[in-house]
């Protein structure tokens, strides 16, 4: 393999909203960061769960919210397992996916960030409007990866 792409990027964050398509994304990820000799960090954000009720639902959802948070956990676990990787960075993130992928990465000086560019269930179909949003608010390179269809 050529060293033309070596010392390119050192830190690629790999935004995941844990679907189908985020071992897709992760596998593109991981040969781009080889072929710089890259650090991976991996995230996944969780939007608390007032956002996604508008902040009016009359409940405490803290002990959900928690829930959330694990199950994504679990699942973020399961797919460095699978690709056999351990980053030197996981993390579950709670706010607004953009804002958060932007904060991780300049406290952790990544210099990529890498996110799908749609998806098709669950909190995927958030994915397009979310790829976007991380792309403009930027501070860094971002490489969207198309999956899907």
């Amino acid at each position: 393999m050529s060293n033309a792409l070596v010392g390119t990027y050192s830190h690629l964050l790999v935004g995941l909203d844990l679907s189908e398509d985020s071992t897709a994304i992760l596998s593109k990820a991981i040969k781009l960061a080889k072929a710089c000799n890259a650090q991976v960090s991996l995230a996944h954000v969780v939007e608390p769960l007032a956002f996604a009720y508008g902040g009016d639902v009359p409940m405490d959802l803290t002990e959900a919210q928690v829930v959330m948070e694990q199950q994504a956990q679990a699942r973020l676990d399961k797919i460095a397992d699978e690709l056999e990787l351990t980053p030197a960075n996981m993390a579950i993130l709670v706010g607004n996916t953009a804002g958060e992928l932007h904060r991780y990465a300049e406290e952790h000086s990544a210099d990529l960030i890498v996110v799908g560019s749609h998806g098709r269930h669950g909190f995927a179909l958030l994915l397009g409007s979310t790829a976007n949003g991380v792309l403009h608010g930027a501070k860094t390179d971002v490489l969207a990866v198309r999956v899907g269809e």
